[in-house]
């Protein structure tokens, strides 16, 4: 990154909901040309967190930057792609009416159009009404929408659930290459082999940040090859540290270096819109995958996140 700041930057971020803190001075940035992953269970805070960052989230306290500019700020509307998991398009128009529509907001012509379209393979159904789509079709419109245009920022809410293995695969090739001309992507998952993907992961659970790091990082600082077990290590605070760790695997409640174990105490350091669109889908969870969910329903935890 240089001295360039980070194109997304989270500071302390709180969130309360119906007298219910959300997240809890939640630290994250995600730099140019970095793929970031937000992991962690349904309902533990990943979708709060981003929207925030979008500047679409009522907060309660800290600082969201995107891009040097607050979030929500106009400037970011055109530079940002928010992709959400409800669906947010137009179920009535086709998914070529629908990115048509879009394109013209943003000033993409049809070859723009016809681009976002090849990317996501739904060029054969681009004349269909999106209501009709499968979900994993309707996924994919949504998405499209997000890559119109040339964003520089992408966040993108559990983009590849309920895809198949070949177009998950194309569509992380799609994510690299935006990485590659320099886009920030903050990409949330709770399926275990996409973390792997990721230059940085972030494990978010109770509304904290739990750790992050490299997923090199992580395996290494839990003793752990699979990712699976890795999150089952940092989630039930069981890692013992093995290896060389590049740089410490940090989080508010624990902290791994190279030569000790977990050590409680709030020392987090994290590895952060407003949208020009909210785009998304509903969908069922892939369950042909190991995710978070299946990891913190395997094992009961007293006092996890605490």
């Amino acid at each position: 990154m240089g001295s360039d700041p980070p194109a997304i930057a989270v500071k302390g971020l709180s969130v309360r909901r119906g007298g219910r803190v959300v997240l809890h001075g939640v630290d994250l940035h995600v730099g140019h040309g970095e793929v970031v992953g937000l992991l962690g269970p349904s309902g533990h805070g990943k979708s709060t967190l981003m929207r925030a960052v979008v500047g679409v989230q009522n907060v309660a306290g800290g600082e969201v930057t995107v891009l040097g500019r607050p979030a929500g700020h106009p400037w970011l509307r055109s530079r940002v792609a928010y992709m959400t998991q409800a669906l947010s398009i137009y179920r009535d128009l086709t998914v070529r009416q629908n990115l048509r529509y879009y394109g013209r907001l943003l000033g993409v012509d049809g070859q723009g159009v016809q681009a976002a379209l090849d990317a996501v393979a739904l060029t054969a159904s681009a004349d269909r009404a999106v209501g009709r789509l499968s979900g994993g079709q309707q996924a994919r419109a949504s998405l499209a929408v997000a890559l119109l245009g040339r964003p520089r920022v992408l966040i993108l809410d559990e983009p590849t659930v309920g895809q198949d293995p070949v177009l998950r695969e194309e569509l992380w090739a799609r994510f690299h290459a935006l990485k590659a001309a320099g886009a920030a992507l903050l990409v949330s998952s709770h399926v275990m082999d996409e973390a792997a993907r990721c230059d940085r992961l972030v494990l978010v659970r109770d509304g904290r940040v739990l750790a992050a790091g490299t997923p090199q990082a992580l395996r290494e600082a839990t003793g752990e090859d699979d990712m699976e077990r890795v999150f089952l290590a940092l989630v039930t605070g069981a890692g013992t540290i093995s290896g060389a760790v590049t740089g410490a695997v940090t989080g508010p409640e624990r902290t791994w270096t190279a030569t000790g174990s977990p050590d409680r105490g709030d020392t987090g350091q994290n590895s952060g819109l407003d949208a020009r669109r909210e785009v998304g889908r509903n969908t069922d969870p892939n369950k042909n995958t190991g995710s978070v969910d299946d990891v913190t329903m395997s094992s009961e935890i007293p006092g996890a996140g605490q």
